[in-house]
């Protein structure tokens, strides 16, 4: 199946069942009006929304109608945890390098995690907004799952019955706040503003056999400004799978449904494959030439994110353009940004 989530004026939009080739949807508030209400039943209300998404492949929805990506929120506006690991060694490697910092001890035994802000998620097409440049923003391309309810110590090997949905994200990063914020020895905050996702949340099943063994084995694509930034493929060098996330991060606690854990920024040790995010393409030119020459975000950029299967985009696109924040002093959170707004 297929699910997003449209803009209607509450916080938590109205959830639409999506065809396969994401052309039409339909709403169904008499099964769940929300993507969290699908979650938090999912047992029992899921059945329900698979036929209504069988119907609408083969055409016998007469409700049905096109979708609009531009009226579309993340899928989860906002949710009870988002949780980002950092599960590509090659990422962690250069970006440590980059802020002049080791890489752990437990790089290989444990995953990187950090818990960040979900209450304002951005929509796929809402702007970056920065409200100085000289905070480094960036991009950072990553995969998401959403979970349902996950109990404590759910081993690896179980894990797989509580992913219940996939999407992409852009978990922004302002990369000049982090080493100060690290240095307090108490995570990130402030340089982790509100994260991206993807038009679409798709089921495991959409995948194929590319969803294997808790990973996507497919080319994650970025571009910025409309040039090919990079597009290592998300599965080979994955260190720990999404089920070893899992197991990881319910050690001590149990998972509610709607939680989002991410993979982390996408990153291969073949440099003709490109990088996910400005800091290891920055710090790769450091190694290269002794400076870095690729600047982070301007004003005006413009981010797009993308992973496509057979030739057909699984997810839809994130695409993003960098902006100040208004002098007004107006909130772009999980809404739509003005000119979004207009259209509806």
């Amino acid at each position: 199946m297929k699910f997003a989530t449209r803009h209607n004026g509450n916080r938590d939009g109205q959830l639409l069942v999506v065809s396969r080739d994401l052309q039409i949807s339909v709403a169904i508030p008499h099964i769940a009006p929300t993507l969290q209400r699908l979650l938090d039943d999912w047992d029992t209300l899921s059945p329900a929304a698979e036929a209504v998404y069988a119907e609408l492949n083969d055409g016998v929805r007469p409700d049905a109608f096109p979708v609009d990506v531009n009226t579309l929120l993340a899928p989860l506006p906002r949710a009870y945890a988002w949780i980002d690991g950092s599960a590509y060694i090659n990422h962690i490697v250069l970006v440590r390098k980059a802020r002049g910092a080791e890489p752990p001890p437990t790089l290989r035994t444990e995953p990187l995690i950090y818990q960040g802000g979900s209450d304002t998620f951005l929509a796929p097409r809402a702007p970056i907004v920065v409200a100085d440049l000289a905070w480094g923003a960036d991009f950072e391309s990553e995969i998401a799952i959403i979970t349902g309810d996950v109990p404590q110590q759910t081993t690896a090997e179980r894990a797989a019955a509580h992913v219940r949905l996939l999407m992409l994200c852009n978990d922004v990063s302002l990369r000049n706040l982090i080493p100060n914020e690290l240095q307090k020895g108490f995570g990130f905050f402030v340089s982790k503003p509100s994260s991206a996702f993807s038009p679409f949340a798709v089921t495991p099943d959409e995948l194929g056999d590319v969803w294997r063994d808790g990973r996507v084995h497919l080319p994650l694509n970025t571009w910025l400004n409309g040039e090919l930034f990079g597009d290592p493929d998300a599965g080979s060098e994955m260190f720990f799978s999404f089920f070893d996330l899992m197991a990881f991060v319910t050690k001590t606690r149990a998972l509610s449904a709607g939680t989002i854990l991410g993979s982390g920024t996408v990153s291969n040790a073949d440099v003709a494959r490109g990088s996910s995010c400005l800091a290891e393409k920055r710090m790769l030119e450091v190694i290269a030439t002794g400076k870095a020459t690729t600047p982070f975000l301007q004003y005006g950029d413009t981010v797009k994110i993308e992973m496509k299967y057979k030739g057909h985009s699984i997810f839809g696109a994130i695409e993003q353009t960098v902006n100040p924040l208004s002098a007004s002093g107006e909130r772009i959170g999980s809404s739509l940004s003005r000119s979004q707004k207009e259209q509806l």
